[in-house]
């Protein structure tokens, strides 16, 4: 199996709260990659590398960010001999390709022709997720049909549905639709889908018929990845991975929040996320 860190993002926000931070605390961060920010012991995207590696769950870690990161992400992945960084070759936010066509980059320069786990390269997970369980997971659904996929889920609040991308699930945890961000009264459903999926090698060649129907849309329509899951999900089958929840590092305040959970609520960082 391989796995690919979407990294391409410019983190807008994050960086917009950090130059309106009136404390100064902060400010060492200003033009900081999410995915290269400092989390507890190292930066946010080296625990998920250090687990892939010590589970070997994977044999190869692409990241795919952007020209202006590239260099930073270049010098962090020396220490990882399995990482491969690739460029999609944007410097402003304004001429971004979107996570869908970066994942497709990916499979299409790498020639990826193997199960492919997609990790949102600013999310990291509650101590009760483990990748090996994710896996085994995986297999199972696998094993029930080839063309099988599987992604998270975590319940959310009442007045977070409208933040997240929902899932309407049946018995067997197969995933019936997605709604993005809907209201309350649009679904009784509170099952929230983060960044983190395991698309089978059958079901790659889709992101082409996918990018292919949303040639003229708006961004929107093929920016973030649950474009494409919600519209997989209609095409193939889908099963659901429970947890207990996730750390989005969207703005300075979900920043803190994350950095202060590893740094004194973490209970056994050698073995987190394995």
């Amino acid at each position: 199996m391989k796995a690919v860190i979407l990294a391409a993002g410019y983190g807008t926000r994050l960086q917009r709260d950090i130059e309106n931070d009136t404390t100064g605390n902060f400010k060492h961060l200003g033009g900081i990659a999410k995915p290269l920010l400092p989390v507890g012991p190292c930066a946010l995207i080296s625990h998920w590398v250090q687990a892939l590696t010590k589970t070997r769950c994977v044999d190869t870690v692409y990241v795919v960010t952007n020209d202006l990161y590239f260099e930073a992400f270049q010098q962090w992945a020396q220490e990882f001999p399995n990482v491969k960084i690739i460029n999609d070759g944007t410097r402003r936010n304004e001429d971004r390709h979107g996570a869908v066509a970066c994942l497709q980059l990916t499979v299409k320069l790498c020639a990826v022709d193997d199960h492919l786990l997609v990790i949102g390269g600013d999310t990291l997970f509650k101590e009760d997720f483990s990748l090996r369980e994710f896996t085994e997971r995986f297999f199972e659904v696998q094993n029930k049909d080839k063309e099988s996929n599987l992604v998270l889920s975590y319940q959310c609040k009442d007045e977070e549905t409208s933040k997240y991308g929902i899932l309407e699930l049946d018995e067997d945890l197969k995933v019936q639709r997605m709604k993005e961000k809907p209201l309350l009264s649009e679904t009784s459903s509170r099952n929230a889908c983060p960044c983190f999926y395991m698309f089978s090698r059958t079901s790659l060649p889709l992101l082409d018929i996918f990018l292919k129907e949303k040639k003229n849309a708006p961004i929107e329509e093929r920016d973030a990845p649950g474009t494409f899951l919600s519209w997989l999900i209609l095409r193939r089958p889908v099963y659901v991975h429970r947890i207990s929840g996730r750390f989005d590092v969207g703005n300075l305040a979900s920043y803190i929040e994350c950095d202060k959970y590893f740094k004194d609520q973490l209970h056994n960082p050698t073995v987190y996320l394995m």
